[in-house]
């Protein structure tokens, strides 16, 4: 499984319903489960975004999914990247040829 983390700031719709932030964070971790997409953390957060969402999936097909599912709700937009553990850091640096 692939790990991607997703910053989020809220749309003017987001914002308007706001009271429900934590309902449509729990509805789009139950879709994502029927999807295959495991989320592991959702956070709120200060600053330059308004919340983080970090989940696995198989694939960036699969990944791609659930953030086109995410928008289209209206609610939020989103930013991703895909992240690295150390392991999967090794093994990547094991094909980089240095000078």
């Amino acid at each position: 499984m692939a790990t991607f983390i997703t910053t989020i700031k809220f749309t003017q719709q987001g914002i308007k319903g706001i009271d429900e932030t934590t309902q449509r964070a729990a509805a789009v971790k139950a879709a994502a489960k029927k999807m295959g997409v495991k989320v592991t953390d959702i956070y709120w957060t200060l600053g330059d975004h308004d919340g983080v969402l970090i989940f696995e999936a198989a694939d960036d097909e699969t990944a791609t999914i659930l953030l086109l599912h995410l928008g289209a709700m209206g609610n939020v937009h989103t930013t991703t990247v895909r992240a690295f553990t150390a392991a999967e850091m090794d093994k990547i640096l094991t094909k980089v040829h240095f000078g």
